[in-house]
C-alpha cells in the first residue's frame, strides 16, 4: 500500500472478523447473516469489506441502491446482493448483474411482475417504522400478483426495527416484533408455504436475539460502534501536523476570526476539514484530537480542507501523527459529543481519504 498519503483511514479486517464471529455466536447455527455494506460500507470501503465478509461466509450483502450492487458485482463479488431500494429505472441493470430486490409498494411490485425476466425478490412490510414497506392488509394482493408472475422467486419477507438500540423503548420493539409475526403467519397461510423472514438488525441481535427468525441484518455492529464492549471499532483516522505556527496575543485563527489568542501559543495545521467529515461547528470545547498520546483542542473555525489544533503544551513538530478517531477517541464518543450517531460520522468520511487495510 502507498504511504504517500498523509491522511489515512486504517481499517482492521481482523477486528471485522472478530465482530462478525461475536455476533454470529449469539445466533442459532442455521440463522443466515445478511451484512449491510451500503453507503460505501459505512465509509470503510465497500469492495474490501464485502470481500472479507464473503470469505467469512455471509449469506448475502445488503446495499441501498442498484449502483452499489453493480460496484460489488464488477469487483468480483459472487455472494447474493440484496438491493433495498431498487427504484423504478434500474430494472435492466438489476437483471444483468443478478441482484435481488426488496419490493415495498404496489408500483414496484407491478413493475417487476410485468417484466418477465427471472428475479429474486424480497417483500418488505411496515411494522411501525413508517418508512418503506407494504401495509399489513396488502398481503392477499401481493400474493395474488406473485402467483401470477412465475418468473419472480420470493426469497423472504422482512421489516425494520426502529428502537432496538434503546432498551427504554423495548415495548415498541416488542410491538413491532409481534406485528411482524402476525403478518408473517397470515402471509404464509395465504401463500401455502413457509417463507424466510428477517427483522433483527445489530441491536436487535444484541438485545432481542431470541426473535432472530431465519436471517438477521448486521450493520453497525460489524463496524464495532454498537454499544457492546465486546465489539471493537475496526477503523482509525490518522492525519499529520502539516505546519506549525506561533501565535502572538491578539492573533486570530481561521475564517471569521472566531478564535483570538490571549497569550503566546503554538498551533498545528492538520489537512482534514469539513469536506472530509469534520463538523464545522465553532466554539465547542469537546472538539479534540490526540497527538503524541495527548488530548489537544481544535481551535477556530474548521475549513474545507484543514483545521487548527493547539499544541502549546506538548512537544510536537511537523509530520507528527494526529489521531482524529481511533484507540484514544472512538467514533461513538465523538458522536455523543456532537449529539449525533456513529452512522453519520462514518458515512461522511470523504472517499478522497486513503483507506489502508490490514488483516492480521
Amino acid at each position: 500500500m502507498s504511504s504517500a498519503n498523509e491522511t489515512i483511514l486504517h481499517v482492521d479486517l481482523k477486528k471485522l472478523e472478530n465482530n462478525f464471529n461475536y455476533l454470529k455466536a449469539k445466533l442459532n447455527p442455521e440463522t443466515n447473516i445478511i451484512a449491510v455494506v451500503k453507503a460505501f460500507a459505512y465509509g470503510h470501503g465497500d469492495i474490501e469489506i464485502s470481500k472479507k465478509l464473503e470469505a467469512l461466509g455471509v449469506y448475502a450483502l445488503w446495499v441501498s441502491d442498484f449502483e452499489e450492487g453493480l460496484v460489488l458485482r464488477k469487483s468480483g463479488i459472487k455472494t447474493k446482493i440484496i438491493v433495498a431500494n431498487p427504484g423504478l429505472k434500474s430494472y435492466s441493470e438489476i437483471i444483468k448483474y443478478k441482484l435481488d430486490v426488496v419490493l415495498y409498494n404496489q408500483k414496484l411490485l407491478d413493475l417487476y411482475c410485468s417484466n418477465k425476466k427471472s428475479l429474486n425478490i424480497h417483500i418488505k412490510f411496515n411494522t411501525g417504522m413508517n418508512r418503506y414497506g407494504f401495509n399489513a392488509d396488502e398481503s392477499e394482493q401481493i400474493i395474488a400478483k406473485i402467483k401470477d408472475a412465475s418468473h419472480l422467486h420470493l426469497c423472504s419477507i422482512c421489516s425494520h426495527l426502529a428502537t432496538s438500540g434503546d432498551k427504554t423503548k423495548a415495548d415498541r420493539t416488542l410491538k413491532q416484533i409481534k406485528k411482524f409475526k402476525s403478518i408473517s403467519q397470515k402471509f404464509e397461510a395465504l401463500l401455502g408455504a413457509r417463507i424466510d423472514k428477517h427483522l433483527l438488525n445489530s441491536y436487535g441481535v444484541l438485545n432481542f436475539s431470541k426473535y432472530q427468525m431465519n436471517s438477521v441484518r448486521l450493520g453497525i455492529g460489524l463496524y464495532g460502534s454498537a454499544n457492546d464492549k465486546n465489539l471493537k471499532q475496526i477503523s482509525s483516522l490518522i492525519s499529520v501536523i502539516a505546519q506549525v505556527r506561533i501565535l502572538k496575543p491578539g492573533d486570530s485563527v481561521g475564517y471569521g476570526a472566531h478564535f483570538i489568542a490571549n497569550k503566546k501559543m503554538e498551533i498545528g495545521i492538520v489537512p482534514v476539514g469539513y469536506a472530509d467529515l469534520l463538523n464545522r461547528q465553532i466554539n465547542n470545547p469537546n472538539r479534540t484530537v490526540f497527538i503524541n498520546n495527548t488530548k489537544c483542542a481544535i481551535i477556530g473555525e474548521i475549513s474545507m480542507d484543514s483545521f487548527v489544533v493547539d499544541i502549546t503544551n506538548i512537544n510536537s513538530s511537523e509530520g507528527d501523527l494526529v489521531e482524529i478517531f481511533g484507540d484514544h477517541l472512538t467514533v461513538t464518543e465523538i458522536a455523543e459529543k456532537r449529539n449525533t450517531i456513529p452512522y453519520e460520522i462514518y458515512s461522511r468520511i470523504n472517499r478522497r481519504i486513503k483507506r489502508i487495510y490490514s488483516d492480521s
